[in-house]
């Protein structure tokens, strides 16, 4: 491991340290680039974005500098630039290439430039930067993550290539899942084939992609089998074995947790999978998996989800769970110094005590320190499990589709969980429930009715502090987080704040330049305009679509690039290239890139798992705010 050691970090050493000393140990996090951008507005403009570290100094100013063909390098800015970190140059002339290059100022001296980003002489006017991709037939690229596998600094993309997937609830077969790395001029790094004895579809395969050593480059972690091909061609077990069924399901044979190597894709280490299917038997007959997980044809023993979060307070660790609707089983990792070890295993059939957090999970979870002791939670939608394996509370409202956590109300300390709910003898009179994230405790409820399928949770609206909420179904209209009344009999009540709602209930986006953020559903972008109680779209870009079906999600949505608001990356039309939707909007704010921010960062590394929801920063992020705490972090460049 090197800690990173340039010009800024040295000049800082002493305050980043200090700072450190009093807030506890700081946690291991990416060395980035300066992920500079510049997207061609058309008529000679072009918008210019770059990366303000979470460990820069306060008093961090940038020069911007312009090379046009082979002439010299020209500055852009009369003084240094020490607000937010865009700049709108005029006038260029893309008769020859043109890059752009950014320098931090320190208390007035210039440091070493970020590398430049090039745009091609004759660059079109395209709000977006095209990675080609190479799709193998048949498939289409569906989601997306991120990690730094090279060591350079640069965000590279790792796809989910998807054929014929198969939800658990159905039978048939499926095509064989694949992995891609790409850097993001398109260079294709590296194939994971997982192979026939890996079913396709949304509650698989989980990957995580995060530097869990400390070397300065990312590892991939997925469930792996027999027949897995990894990214240099070795391969996982017994490559000729056939676990499959004649109906498609897979519910025999071994099954493992591999851990890929990010530069090659190698397996660099595999164990069992834990927890196998049945205690006993490898091949569990129907009634075995009837009795251990409620089905006995493998919808809900295949229900499969993971996280990334920091359980020690300082260095990463891998989380991968089984079963959600039943038994619920979560196993900790770590890989550290070339060994992949468990920490715990939280496991709601060990003791009759933990039969209330069963039945209790989503299709998907969240990783944030709800109880302020400097060590992550996994919030498992209804029920919480604390960073040693134990579990915190249950709720007992069950199961939902969808999960926000965040700081939702800048009045009140910690963090707080929106969450809808699927199962009304569970749920009672809160089908949408707004909760404490450390205690568990009601701060309000909607009632409703049936399956509430959808929730969303954002500031939309600048009259009110904190979050807004709405969901699917007979829930009403649109809540804040702030306001409620009381119920003899039902306890704390949302207060609709309007009877009307955006029709969007999906992801979200900071895409403007205020601090509301915007709705993202399917392939479009839309503002809610909290006046007129009605959606005006901001972009809705032709030749894009979106992914997972019904759930219309983007490939993926994070600050990967620029400044602090996100990027939007959709797939094309015909499946050979991924566009990474820019704003060129200004902005008068200037934040630390989202990804510094530890919650939002382990946001970002679970948005491949099943119904991924959009992430959320640590901090509240929204009108009245106040400014976002500077993150105790130190970063790590490769060796």
């Amino acid at each position: 491991m090197v800690i990173k050691t340039c010009a800024i970090t040295i000049l800082t050493a002493a305050l980043a340290f200090a700072a450190q000393a009093e807030d506890g140990p700081a946690r291991q996090m990416e060395a980035l680039s300066r992920g500079l951008t510049a997207i061609h507005q058309g008529g000679g403009d072009v918008f210019v974005s770059w990366r303000l570290f979470g460990d820069d100094p306060s008093g961090v100013a940038f020069n911007l500098y312009r090379q046009e063909g082979g002439g010299a390098p020209v500055r852009l800015n009369d003084a240094p630039l020490d607000g937010p970190t865009h700049f709108q140059d005029t006038g260029v002339d893309f008769t020859d290439p043109v890059a752009y290059t950014v320098r931090p100022v320190v208390e007035g001296e210039e440091l070493a430039s970020c590398r430049p980003f090039e745009l091609p002489a004759g660059a079109p006017a395209e709000p977006y930067l095209s990675v080609p991709v190479q799709t193998p037939e048949g498939y289409h690229p569906n989601d997306i993550s991120v990690g730094d596998l090279d060591g350079d600094g640069d965000y590279e993309l790792i796809v989910h290539m998807v054929g014929r997937g198969r939800d658990n609830a159905h039978s048939g077969m499926t095509t064989e899942p694949i992995l891609h790395a790409y850097k993001l001029d398109g260079t294709l790094l590296w194939e994971i084939n997982l192979g026939r004895n890996i079913r396709e579809g949304a509650h698989y395969t989980q990957f995580m992609v995060y530097d869990l050593d400390g070397n300065g480059r990312a590892e991939i972690v997925c469930k792996t089998a027999d027949g897995t091909v990894d990214g240099v061609g070795n391969v996982i077990g017994d490559a000729d074995a056939d676990h499959r069924a004649e109906n498609g399901y897979i519910l025999a044979g071994p099954e493992f947790l591999t851990v890929f190597g990010g530069e090659t894709g190698e397996a660099l280490a595999t164990v069992n999978y834990v927890p196998p299917r049945h205690p006993e038997t490898r091949n569990p007959t129907s009634d075995q998996l009837n009795e251990v997980w409620g089905d006995g044809y493998g919808n809900r023993v295949d229900r499969f989800l993971a996280c990334v979060a920091y359980l020690d307070g300082e260095r990463p660790s891998v989380v991968m769970a089984r079963g959600y609707y039943t038994r619920t089983v979560l196993a900790a990792w770590n890989w550290r110094d070339g060994e992949l070890s468990r920490v715990w295993t939280f496991d709601t059939a060990s003791e009759p005590e933990l039969a209330a957090y069963e039945g209790q999970g989503n299709h998907q979870l969240a990783v944030a320190d709800v109880t302020g002791d400097g060590r992550d939670a996994i919030i498992y939608g209804a029920a919480v499990i604390d960073h040693d394996g134990t579990g915190l509370y249950s709720t007992g409202w069950g199961h939902g589709d969808a999960l926000h956590v965040s700081q939702m109300d800048p009045d009140r300390p910690g963090f707080q969980i929106f969450m809808p709910h699927e199962y009304p003898d569970q749920y009672g009179p809160n089908a949408i429930s707004y909760r404490d994230a450390e205690t568990g405790d009601l701060i309000w409820g909607v009632e409703g009715t049936g399956d509430i399928g959808r929730g969303a949770a954002m500031d939309i609206d600048p009259r009110y502090p904190g979050y807004e909420m709405w969901a699917s179904g007979d829930t009403g209209g649109l809540y804040t987080a702030q306001q409620w009344t009381e119920d003899e009999e039902l306890g704390p009540r949302g207060v609709e704040i309007s009877e009307n709602k955006p029709r969007a209930i999906n992801f979200g986006v900071w895409w403007t330049g205020d601090l509301l953020r915007e709705t993202l559903d399917g392939t479009t972008i839309a503002k809610w305009n909290w006046e007129a109680e009605t959606t005006d779209v901001i972009l809705s870009p032709s030749g894009v679509r979106s992914i997972n079906g019904t759930k219309a999600t983007p490939n993926l949505s994070a600050d990967i690039l620029g400044d602090w608001r996100e990027e939007v990356i959709w797939r094309s039309e015909d499946n050979q290239e991924l566009r990474i939707y820019m704003t060129v909007e200004p902005t008068e704010h200037r934040f630390h890139t989202l990804m510094h921010d530890p919650v939002y960062r382990m946001s970002v590394a679970w948005q491949n798992v099943a119904y991924n929801q959009p992430p959320h920063p640590g901090f509240y992020l929204g009108h009245h705010m106040d400014p976002p705490p500077r993150p105790n972090i130190y970063t790590v460049e490769a060796e």
